[in-house]
This record gives C-alpha cells, sequence and structure tokens, in this order.
C-alpha cells in the first residue's frame, strides 16, 4: 500500500498482473514498544484500518475480520482472516491477510519493522504483496494503489492519534 497522508516519509507502490507491491515508510511520534502494542491490538486494529467492520479473536494472533471498501465502481464487502506471525517485540512482525467478497478475492502478506529515531520517535517501514482477482482486479492496475496508499496512511495517523491520546 503505497499512500500519501500525513505522517509518512517515504513510499512507492506497484501493480503487475493483478499484484500490488506495497513498501514504504512512516514515522510515529511515541516509543517504540508503545507503537509496537498498538500495531499489534486488535482493538486498535478494528478502530484504525479503514472500512472494518467486524474484527474477532480466532486464536493465538489470528481474526476474522469483515471490511468494506470501495473502488471506483467496484464497492462491496469482504469477509477473510488477518494472521500475525514471526514476532520478534518491538521490532517486527510479519502479517498475513485474506478476505473474499462480491467484487473479488485479495490475498497478501508484508513485513513491519521499527526502530528508534531520534526524539522519542518510532520509525515503521513496510514491504508486502498482494494479490488481486475479481472485478476489483479490473480496477487494481489503475486506482488500487491509490486507494491503499490513502488506507494506510490513514491508519498509521490513526494508531498515533491512539497513542498520543492514551485511548
Amino acid at each position: 500500500m503505497d499512500f500519501a497522508a500525513v505522517g509518512v516519509k517515504a513510499s512507492a507502490s506497484s501493480v503487475r498482473e493483478g499484484t500490488l507491491k506495497i513498501t514504504g515508510k512512516h514515522s510515529i511520534q511515541a516509543p517504540r514498544q508503545d507503537v509496537f502494542d498498538r500495531l499489534i491490538d486488535p482493538d486498535s486494529i478494528g478502530a484504525c484500518l479503514p472500512g472494518v467492520e467486524k474484527l474477532e479473536k480466532l486464536g493465538e494472533d489470528e481474526y476474522s475480520m469483515s471490511m468494506n471498501i470501495g473502488i471506483g465502481m467496484v464497492k462491496g464487502t469482504y469477509t477473510g482472516k488477518v494472521r500475525l506471525s514471526n514476532m520478534n517485540k518491538p521490532t517486527d512482525y510479519q502479517m498475513y491477510v485474506e478476505g473474499s467478497g462480491r467484487p473479488g478475492f485479495i490475498k497478501g502478506s508484508g513485513s513491519v519493522r521499527l526502530a528508534e529515531g531520534e526524539n522519542n520517535t518510532t520509525e515503521i517501514e513496510y514491504d508486502g504483496d498482494v494479490e488481486v482477482g475479481g472485478p476489483i482486479g479490473s480496477v487494481a492496475q489503475r486506482m488500487l494503489g491509490g486507494v491503499a496508499n490513502r488506507m494506510v496512511g490513514q491508519f498509521f495517523s490513526c494508531i498515533e492519534a491512539k497513542i498520543n491520546n492514551a485511548e
């Protein structure tokens, strides 16, 4: 997911044959442990990830999720799973996502790395690949990168607000 939102220092995305490459960086004004804890907290994920209607625990670090997403004329609800793995607190973890719905399907995996920055900031780097199919895949080449950028930017901005407001 490539995004142009507040706090994004650098990002890049490309869409090739139904696959979206996601890479980027984001800076959050908070200690690394606090950021890591929020990034893996299901309540924060559910509240901050745009379009999430439901996020329920299935098992250790695995959740079922329902999201309502619209990209151009293709809109709909996806249901699927999110799994966090290979957690090395507070430095990095991996995330796997799969979902399907009337607009098509999405499968993806990625890595998130956190480093201590200057002046009590946390530098986040992320990268991953998302496979998109069905009707939503037909708009992927034109619009998906921009939508993904906005969603990731909104997510990190919300996480930062939750940390700073100590919700």
